[in-house]
């Protein structure tokens, strides 16, 4: 097993059973309690998990988000293709909406140059690399900016897109269940995520595998207000089928 494998391993553990112990993983993994230790080392500077004593905690079970740095270096092939398969959906023409993620950060970097298209976003970076494009009309969604995502919320936010409706909306979350549905951890964000929703002729939902069975703070959809899921091949069939069976067409790229 392969570092990044085995990485993956101990995540997904730590969000299924609430925290991972380095002599269970060791005897598991078949590898030395330092080759854990090292591994949860990484996985902390990545944002991911948080050291206690004797192993790790997911910094879902903590009550905070990673920083937005730490998250876009996680998965990133796998969110590269999410990204370019979310292509497909993105309009000839007319205008969509691109939530505040690292995923759809992406989607933004690769947005075809020969496309006349509004393009709408609470993100600062996602704005200012749009910006300099002379074939994108960008309108950016105001309000106060949450240092750790660097996403508008609050009343101007909510304000500017209640007076607004895009043709397709891309959306990000930090959880998603079939049980509650798409979550994040700050209320604020919520509520502007809801909004984005409900100001999107439809919606697609670009996330990596990982944030299955995340549960966070806040709810702001359920999976039947999602007309698709792009994500990764990491997302097992049987969990997809379970997902399709709530509403959205899943893709597994």
């Amino acid at each position: 097993m392969y570092a990044e494998e085995r990485q993956q391993h101990i995540v997904d553990r730590a969000r299924r059973e609430g925290r991972v112990d380095v002599a269970d993983l060791a005897s598991e993994l078949a590898v030395t309690g330092e080759t854990i230790r090292r591994d949860l080392s990484v996985l902390e500077r990545h944002g991911l998990l948080r050291r206690v004593h004797g192993g790790a905690i997911p910094v879902e079970r903590l009550g905070f988000e990673p920083a937005l740095a730490a998250r876009d270096a996680v998965l990133g092939a796998e969110k590269d293709r999410i990204a370019k398969a979310a292509l497909a959906e993105v309009p000839e023409e007319g205008s969509i909406l691109l939530d505040a993620g690292t995923t759809t950060a992406r989607l933004a970097e690769i947005l075809p140059v020969d496309r006349q298209l509004t393009v709408l976003t609470n993100a600062l970076p996602i704005a200012l690399s749009l910006a300099g494009r002379a074939n994108f009309n960008v309108l950016f969604i105001g309000g106060r900016v949450r240092s750790r995502t660097l996403a508008c919320v609050d009343p101007w936010a909510m304000e500017a897109l209640a007076q607004s409706y895009v043709d397709v909306a891309f959306l990000a979350t930090n959880g998603m269940s079939v049980q509650r549905g798409l979550t994040t951890p700050d209320q604020a964000e919520a509520a502007v995520k809801k909004a984005m929703v409900a100001a999107a002729r439809r919606t697609v939902l670009l996330a990596d595998h990982t944030k299955l069975s995340s549960d966070h703070l806040a709810r702001f959809a359920e999976l039947s207000d999602i007309d698709m899921f792009i994500t990764d091949s990491g997302l097992d069939p049987q969990t997809a089928a379970e997902i399709e069976g709530q509403g959205p067409r899943v893709i597994r790229t």
